[in-house]
């Protein structure tokens, strides 16, 4: 084949080769959980059974090409054969026998990813919004948003729902979709087995921003769970050199839909920004959390997340913008 014949499938080959990338951290094929190693133990078996098919049918077909193949000395058509009970009972039987050994490993998996969970596991709700997650620990008294942090070894129930449209939670190393649905609760649960960040983020189409709707889940070591989960109970602690962009904060329309613990904002339409600085990202997951960044988003949310809630703030003259976004950075 010319070369000038290759050159339109080079695209495709090259996404081929990113998307099998063992480096990206949304690759369902790097299991780090209960679950998803379940999945994947069940990919496998799917992967095995047709790759026999693939070569038992490929061979015989094979075979068939070059064992009746025309000599170009016949001198009457081939004899005709019709029907073949035994070879019909056998394609027929074969077929069960391989559908049974995939649907029995499945059915038993989506059994037990659905039991309850003990009395013991870590519960998280975790709601859809548009376009970011929100993410409460009932039992531990935190709140967050767009980053989930979770114990290694530990297993967690996250309690999936949305208060507006159809949202879908996926974390590809360390749990299947499942979709978030309004006015009802869907669980899933899993435990990790290696420390490290994960990526997440909405797989079901959701609206102008649903490709945007990201997130990270942290899975820390015990020890260092503990000590986010007592940072994040504390209040937000102002200084002297951050009271300036806190009284912009609380004179602005952000007390309108954010809350802070320890100020008057207690609104909860938008994230909980009483340890914004803390995060690595904001935007859900769309921009580093730098003050470049906090500047840019505040300005203009839009211009990075079309049908973005979060109104404008074009009024802001430099001075103020500053000033609360060192504010904001200082929320640790």
């Amino acid at each position: 084949m010319k070369s000038s014949r290759i050159l339109p499938f080079l695209p495709l080959l090259l996404l081929g080769l990113v998307a099998c990338h063992s480096g990206n951290s949304m690759d369902t094929l790097d299991p780090h959980s209960d679950l998803t190693n379940q999945i994947m133990h069940v990919y496998e078996r799917i992967f095995w059974w047709t790759l026999l098919l693939f070569v038992f049918v490929q061979g015989g077909l094979l075979y068939i090409v070059y064992r009746f193949q025309a000599t170009g000395k016949e001198t009457s058509p081939p004899e005709q054969v019709h029907g073949n009970p035994q070879m019909e009972i056998t394609w027929t039987i074969l077929p069960v026998f391989i559908l049974m050994h995939i649907a029995i490993p499945t059915v038993q998996f989506i059994f037990s990813s659905q039991a309850p969970a003990p009395a013991d596991t870590m519960k998280v709700n975790a709601t859809g919004k548009q376009w970011w997650f929100a993410f409460d620990y009932p039992d531990l008294g935190v709140v967050t948003a767009n980053e989930l942090h979770i114990p290694l070894g530990k297993e967690v129930e996250i309690r999936l729902q949305s208060d507006n449209v159809i949202h879908a939670f996926w974390i590809p190393q360390l749990a299947g979709k499942r979709d978030m649905i309004p006015g009802h609760v869907n669980r899933m649960k899993f435990t990790p087995n290696k420390a490290g960040m994960y990526l997440g983020q909405c797989a079901e189409y959701c609206g102008d921003s649903h490709a945007l709707m990201k997130f990270q889940v942290m899975v820390d070591t015990p020890e260092d769970f503990s000590k986010w989960v007592e940072t994040q109970k504390s209040d937000a602690l102002a200084s002297d050199a951050t009271a300036a962009g806190a009284s912009v904060f609380m004179s602005s329309d952000c007390v309108g839909c954010h809350a802070i613990r320890g100020t008057s904002a207690n609104q909860k339409t938008a994230p909980d920004l009483t340890h914004v600085g803390s995060r690595k990202t904001i935007a859900a997951g769309m921009l580093d959390n730098t003050p470049e960044n906090l500047k840019v988003w505040i300005k203009n949310p839009v211009s990075i997340k079309p049908g973005s809630k979060m109104p404008a703030h074009p009024t802001l003259n430099d001075e103020q913008l500053t000033t609360l976004v060192a504010y904001l950075q200082s929320l640790k």
